[in-house]
């Protein structure tokens, strides 16, 4: 036997069953079952929206966006995990002459089609689904090695490109992006230690106390709050920059936790992990006591300007936030204490000569921008040169 034929054989020789159910609705009649992963891969590809044809009489063909490899990376890393779940379904869809239903056992049998003609186009086990949506959960599943992870899919069989292109278009339109400030304050409900949990809950102690320089500052869902001052920082900005000082890795670290362990304290650069001891030794208290008496410090130094609800003034809010807190790991480095106090911190900002009504949206534009140029005023300012 030849090897192409070899290989033809082993691409039109086999089929695949999953358990399904049918369902109806508005649209029609599909399927909902379940596969193995690895089967999974074997039999789809995703159709991507690109361009075909001569310049003046091009035609737009697929429906799928390119794969995000950062997506796909992350997805793997997160397939890995202790807890992975990928509770909504993979959208499919497949040639009639490929899927055969058993309506007496509920399988449905998807093979690949051999064409004898020509003009019609044969149909490879590795081409006998189309991916309407889920293509980076399915690519994030590539190096998945074990026989457990079973996807649940829904599968439509016969339906021309459009119909794809509305099911793939309603999918992603109708969902809403979930708040990043309300995942962060759900890790609260979490019975493990995890650096999305430490972080969660030093925004919240700062927020809660009276005394503390973010008392009502934080806004907690994302969202502005009746206790709320003006100008408040969401929750993810807060839990976002900090978290940078203590995990390399946010996911790793949780699943190891999950699994009755520690992570390791030198898991990443601790020249820029420089609170990652505070997670790894459980010093809480000690890490909020540092964000605190930072932050008091700064307070300390330009009151007017930590109090202003003036929208042109942006030292509390999160231009002026952003900037401290990547401001911080270079006086914290410079302090070369391990648990700096207010008064090692106000040495720093007593010789930075900024007034309070300097930082102000003229000098430092809102968005990214002004809290790098903040950023770099505060390491110019010679105070660390001392």
């Amino acid at each position: 036997m030849k090897q192409q034929d070899f290989l033809e054989g082993a691409y039109y020789d086999r089929s695949v069953d999953i358990k399904c159910i049918k369902i109806k609705q508005p649209i029609g009649e599909f399927y909902i079952g379940c596969i193995n992963s690895k089967n999974l891969k074997e039999i789809t590809f995703s159709d991507v929206r690109r361009m075909e044809g001569e310049r003046g009489f091009e035609s737009y063909l697929g429906i799928q966006r390119p794969l995000s490899p950062s997506r796909v990376k992350e997805i793997a890393q997160y397939t890995k995990t202790v807890d992975a779940c990928f509770p909504t379904a993979v959208l499919l869809s497949v040639k009639a002459k490929c899927a055969e239903f058993n309506e007496e056992n509920g399988i449905l049998t998807l093979s690949p089609y051999k064409s004898d003609d020509d003009d019609t186009p044969s149909i490879p086990i590795t081409h006998l689904a189309n991916v309407i949506d889920g293509q980076h959960r399915i690519a994030g599943l590539h190096d998945y090695d074990g026989d457990d992870f079973e996807i649940n899919v829904s599968i439509f069989v016969d339906i021309d490109v459009s119909t794809e292109a509305y099911i793939f278009s309603t999918v992603n339109l109708a969902q809403t992006k979930v708040n990043k400030s309300l995942v962060y304050d759900l890790y609260e409900l979490a019975t493990t230690r995890s650096p999305q949990k430490l972080c969660h809950e030093i925004a919240v102690a700062l927020d809660k106390d009276e005394e503390s320089p973010f008392f009502n500052r934080i806004k907690r869902l994302g969202s502005a709050q009746s206790h709320n001052l003006p100008g408040s920082i969401t929750q993810a900005a807060f839990v976002q920059a900090l978290m940078k000082f203590i995990s390399e890795n946010p996911m790793r670290d949780r699943d190891t936790y999950l699994r009755g362990k520690t992570p390791a304290l030198n898991d990443g650069d601790l020249n820029k992990l420089i609170f990652r001891k505070f997670l790894i030794k459980e010093r809480d208290y000690d890490l909020t006591d540092i964000l605190w008496d930072y932050f008091e410090a700064v307070r300390a130094r330009w009151p007017a300007a930590w109090a202003s609800t003036d929208k042109g003034i942006i030292l509390s809010k999160t231009n002026g936030f952003m900037a401290f807190m990547r401001f911080l790991r270079d006086a914290y480095c410079y302090l070369n204490v391990e648990k700096p106090e207010i008064s090692d911190f106000k040495l720093i900002f007593d010789r930075m000569s900024f007034d309070d009504y300097y930082f102000n949206t003229d000098n430092f534009k809102p968005g990214t921008s002004g809290e790098s140029a903040l950023y770099k005023e505060l390491v110019g300012s010679g105070a660390l040169k001392h």
